[in-house]
């Protein structure tokens, strides 16, 4: 059967260099994507052919919309339309998502369909867990719709904790105050509050206690009102610290937890994370929201790295079963 190539007309010249890219960069990664599917340009006409001509001229649409809603093309975003395409979702409805400015002066923007259902969520629950393995930005988007929640006046302060667990490893002693002991363990908090606010300013909320970054344990007693509060790395709380802080929660607050089920580093495996949806499933303004290595936004090599581990550890799964089920058998 022969299948009709698709044509499609871009609405303007001046947006073909971005649509291209510099000497068809774009236009040649596209290309080694869809190696089954031939286009053809011709000024601002563009002609597709293949198995997938559908899918690659649906690429090229939502990338129009990017362009024409001023988002640039990169090898970033470009990469991310395409396994978004793939997947039948649409990239201008994902990548042209404001959060805030940040202190360099980009856009903090969620960058997959999984990283915008987890925005949402936090913009219309009360408490919001967001579960998923590394670099699915968890904590950053916490961090900035945080930001954004104090910009806009809706809290007064935001809170930033996380559990002061050693990651497999033995620290030893550490010098200084107890700042200065703890401070190690909440420097990725501190990573992301300073992609969102410049040092000096930083500084200065903290200083007004506006901002607040502070090891679990000083949760205790506390009650927290019109509060943004994060708790990070929450796979390493045990089940009492979990419910102690889950407790805290006062009047006009917004809580964020975030965690990796597989990364658990909490003595004996007793994570605070662990059958947690089904015991709070139900209850209003409480969202669980699933990441995986879909929206992992580090390099393309750590999706790969991710999927391997997690397949590996289901085939454990399947040796386990299937050599009880040979015990069982034999007695």
């Amino acid at each position: 059967m022969t299948i009709a190539p698709v044509r499609l007309t871009v609405p303007g010249n001046h947006l073909m260099p971005g649509l291209l890219g510099q000497s068809d960069e774009w236009l040649e990664a596209i290309e080694k994507r869809f190696p089954e599917t031939d286009i053809f340009v011709r000024g601002n006409e563009i002609t597709v052919s293949g198995t997938q001509a559908d899918t690659v001229a649906r690429l090229f649409e939502e990338m129009i919309m990017l362009l024409q809603r001023g988002l640039s093309i990169d090898a970033s975003n470009l990469r991310l339309s395409i396994d978004m395409v793939a997947a039948d979702e649409n990239p201008s409805d994902v990548l042209t998502v404001d959060i805030l400015k940040s202190s360099r002066g980009g856009r903090i923007r969620p960058k997959t369909a999984g990283q915008k259902r987890y925005v949402e969520a936090i913009q219309r629950n009360t408490i919001t867990f967001g579960i998923g393995p590394a670099g699915t930005g968890k904590s950053w988007l916490a961090v900035a719709m945080a930001i954004q929640a104090l910009q806009n006046k809706e809290v007064e302060r935001i809170v930033l904790t996380r559990p002061a667990v050693e990651a497999g490893e033995r620290l030893g002693f550490l010098p200084g105050d107890l700042m200065a002991k703890i401070d190690p363990y909440l420097r990725p908090l501190y990573d992301a509050l300073y992609d969102m606010v410049d040092l000096e300013g930083a500084e200065r909320l903290q200083e007004r206690g506006v901002i607040e970054v502070a090891p679990l344990a000083f949760m205790r007693g506390r009650t927290l009102n019109n509060s943004f509060i994060i708790l990070d790395e929450a796979q390493n709380t045990t089940p009492e610290q979990m419910k102690m802080f889950l407790t805290r929660i006062g009047f006009g607050s917004k809580v964020v937890v975030t965690g990796d089920a597989t990364q658990i580093d909490v003595p004996d495996g007793r994570s605070g994370l662990n059958k947690l949806e089904p015991m709070l499933r139900g209850i209003d303004s409480l969202e669980f929201v699933l990441l995986s290595s879909r929206d992992v936004v580090r390099h393309s090599i750590v999706s790969a790295i991710i999927d391997a581990y997690t397949e590996n550890d289901e085939q454990k799964l399947k040796d386990a079963a299937a050599a009880k089920e040979r015990r069982r058998n034999a007695s």
